[in-house]
């Protein structure tokens, strides 16, 4: 067994979600959010990163990697799970950073996400997106988006990813996965001819720029379901963000695809459990005409948190009640759920108001 192989297994055995290697320093492992550096093990010296980096790169990546740039790229190790890896140069070394993709198929129920999750991947079209920070659940909740898809209804499912983080076997679907790097150059080169594959479904791993963004709107447009991720940690930066990254002089219509278009956005935030581990709070915008005229109009888009907040009959939640309901079924601490939320000022008050006294400021 190579020697990166035995650290991903160990890092799989004991639950972790990232593993990170770095010349000068013994391994660190996340577990529930929290890193720790292993300093019961060697420290690796910047000639065995590099070799350990080597070990699992593939050709393709070779000459990239020589010529200095970052690699992402997936790595499957059997009997043990999948990886998303990133290898990259810091102070002249080699570090890789590994982080564990789940594999097992879960329901919305049994990760811990609230019903209308299932309601828009039920959507026929329009434009879902899954938001949030590094680490918060962005890939697995795809991932039974996709899975709860492939299961419940007939369609041409095609991905597009950098690199393929969760594989996919055809169930009531036609799934094709295509890789960045491997199967097309760029996202915008495979949404530019997306639409000529006859896909149903299509979901594209990140939003990442103006092109791809255009792109992703207009294949919502023509009929498509279209699913895909943003680095924003709530729905109004995510309605922000997209409009952003127009120019000026484009941005009035880009907030009329995105109002004809958007079907829901899903903003994921990972905290800690009450029974240990980490659960994840979710604040849910589904796309109703209130939402729509907030969306249209720029003077008004601060307004679609209040929307949300009063949205419950159409499945919405803010965040903030997320982590009411979490804490009421027992499942968060109060003082972690106050440390998670987005305005504890005002999230001490919704306590008040449901008659719980909150502990006092500074004291956990």
């Amino acid at each position: 067994m190579a020697q990166i192989d035995a650290l991903l297994e160990m890092m799989a055995a004991r639950r972790c979600s990232d593993l990170h290697l770095k010349a000068g320093s013994s391994p660190a492992v996340r577990l529930d959010g929290v890193l720790t550096i292993l300093h019961e093990l060697p420290v690796i010296d910047a000639a065995s990163t590099e070799s350990l980096a080597r070990e699992i790169l593939e050709p393709r990546h070779r000459t990239l990697f020589d010529d200095g740039r970052d690699i992402d790229m997936a790595y499957s190790l059997s009997g043990v799970g999948r990886f998303r890896i990133n290898i990259y140069r810091q102070s002249g070394a080699v570090s890789i950073a590994s982080r564990r993709v789940s594999t097992e198929r879960k329901g919305f129920a049994e990760l811990g996400l609230p019903d209308s999750i299932e309601q828009l991947a039920n959507e026929q079209r329009g434009l879902v997106l899954v938001t949030g920070t590094a680490g918060s659940g962005k890939t697995t909740t795809i991932a039974a988006m996709i899975d709860y898809i492939n299961r419940t209804r007939t369609g041409h499912i095609v991905t597009i990813e950098d690199p393929i983080e969760v594989q996919h076997e055809d169930s009531l679907c036609v799934i094709d996965q295509r890789e960045i790097g491997i199967d097309t150059d760029r996202y915008a080169d495979a949404l530019r001819h997306v639409v000529r594959q006859d896909p149903d479904i299509v979901f594209i791993g990140e939003m990442r720029d103006h092109t791809t963004v255009s792109a992703a709107l207009t294949a919502a447009e023509i009929g498509n379901l279209v699913l895909s991720t943003l680095h924003t940690i709530d729905a109004t930066e995510t309605v922000n963000r997209i409009i952003d990254f127009f120019p000026p002089h484009q941005q009035l219509q880009a907030r009329l695809m995105l109002a004809s278009t958007l079907r829901g956005i899903v903003s994921m935030r990972l905290i800690p459990a009450a029974t240990g581990g980490l659960i994840p709070a979710v604040e849910v915008l589904v796309m109703t005409g209130t939402i729509r005229e907030y969306l249209l109009d720029p003077e008004q888009t601060y307004k679609i948190r209040d929307a949300i907040g009063e949205g419950e009959y159409y499945g919405m939640q803010t965040f903030d009640q997320a982590l009411v309901r979490l804490y009421q079924d027992g499942k968060v601490t109060v003082e972690d759920a106050i440390a998670a939320s987005a305005n504890q000022h005002d999230f001490r008050i919704m306590l008040r108001q449901l008659g719980v006294t909150p502990p006092p400021v500074g004291s956990y």
